[in-house]
């Protein structure tokens, strides 16, 4: 068991250190905040194209009987990669929280502190408890709850994963002032794409999977299920939800600003609106 945890714990913390001795050397304008952010964005898109390569694989193995058809990958993909990453990645945006305040001088982050770091946990709670959450429940059910059913649903838990590379590809192009260039903006398209795809019409899809299986219509599924479980659906969708509408909400404020940029009568309210965000 130690070893096969020793593979996430090995892999995600090296290559967030190697992120970090590499970078500098072809940016070396980059403040240590830079380097960080876009090392831990980085990181986490490696983790999301394996975590989406094994959905694929288990939703593609297990959809003929999504109850009982089972793939080894199910489990040992969470014990392998999913603990440790979730693990390491609460210390990596820990690490970006502590070196973006660092950088700009704040009295109250010159060293590592109880302060510090409680200050991440308030700034970032919501991530920081879904982390947290899938840490305790996720790993749980996936070992010892689910009495060897239901592969199909943990590798479409995988795929929720598909948006993360473009979220941070985003992040990356602003690192790289090109906010303005139309990747940007294909990227933009992408990550509300993948994100509502994935994250939210997915659990309609799990049910309505779940309905085809026992032969019951998707409004009736619910009242199919325990009421643990749709409590753990409820729990993981309502976050994302949450983020989606953040996400289409920044979206539209970007393209309020891009129409304003090419308006010349536009310039004065849009740089009222640029001290909003």
């Amino acid at each position: 068991m130690l070893q096969v945890l020793a593979c996430g714990a090995v892999v995600f913390p090296g290559l967030f250190v190697a992120f970090r001795r590499i970078l500098p050397c072809f940016f070396k304008n980059w403040t240590d905040a830079d380097v960080v952010l876009v090392s831990e964005r980085l990181v986490s898109s490696i983790h999301a194209i394996m975590a989406t390569a094994a959905g694929v694989v288990v939703v593609s193995a297990c959809r003929d009987n999504v109850i009982y058809d089972r793939h080894w990958l199910a489990t040992y993909f969470v014990i392998w990669y999913g603990v440790p990453y979730m693990t390491y990645d609460i210390f990596a945006m820990y690490l970006s929280h502590y070196y973006r305040y660092h950088v700009k001088g704040h009295e109250d982050y010159k060293q590592h502190s109880l302060r510090t770091v409680n200050s991440f946990i308030r700034k970032e709670f919501l991530l920081v408890l879904h982390h947290i959450a899938l840490l305790t429940i996720l790993l749980p059910v996936t070992l010892f709850f689910r009495k060897d059913m239901g592969d199909f649903f943990i590798g479409c838990l995988f795929l929720t994963e598909l948006s993360t590379p473009f979220v941070s590809m985003g992040k990356i192009l602003i690192q790289l002032s090109l906010q303005d260039c139309w990747l940007h903006k294909a990227n933009g398209g992408m990550v509300l794409f993948t994100f509502f795809m994935c994250r939210i019409a997915l659990f309609p899809y799990m049910y309505w999977m779940y309905g085809r299986h026992y032969g019951i219509p998707l409004y009736s599924v619910p009242f199919h299920l325990p009421l643990s479980t749709n409590l753990g659906n409820s729990c993981i969708l309502a976050p994302q939800v949450y983020w989606f509408v953040l996400l289409c909400r920044k979206g539209y404020r970007l393209y309020r600003r891009s129409r304003g940029a090419q308006s010349p009568t536009a310039t004065a309210p849009m740089a009222d609106a640029g001290k909003d965000d």
